[in-house]
């Protein structure tokens, strides 16, 4: 298996970013339950967007998680505050990794 990384920019829809990183909690701990899940880490970018990167073990197991979190966590106020349209995920099989 090679590690992947999911890489996912997006913008928050106006008004959503009083509470958005606290509100990540609820999807920081449904990835932490997913097979294959390594780690992630979500930033704010200079320009006001938002990136997102989650490590895991294979891109099998990224592409799995990333088929069911609408269903089960669509909802949740943290999904709802990010503009579906501004959404870019790409996966990148990892080359070098250094602690």
């Amino acid at each position: 298996m090679t590690e992947t990384l999911e890489i996912v920019t997006f913008r928050l829809k106006p008004g959503a970013e009083a509470g958005f990183a606290a509100a990540n909690n609820l999807v920081a701990d449904w990835l932490a339950r997913q097979p294959g899940f390594v780690n992630r880490c979500l930033a704010r970018r200079d320009d006001g967007g938002w990136v997102d990167v989650v490590r895991w073990r294979s891109r099998e197991q990224a592409l799995a998680a990333a088929g069911r979190i609408m269903a089960e966590i669509g909802d949740c106020e943290a999904m709802r505050a990010i503009d579906p349209a501004s959404v870019a995920m790409e996966h990148a099989a990892i080359v070098i990794s250094r602690p």
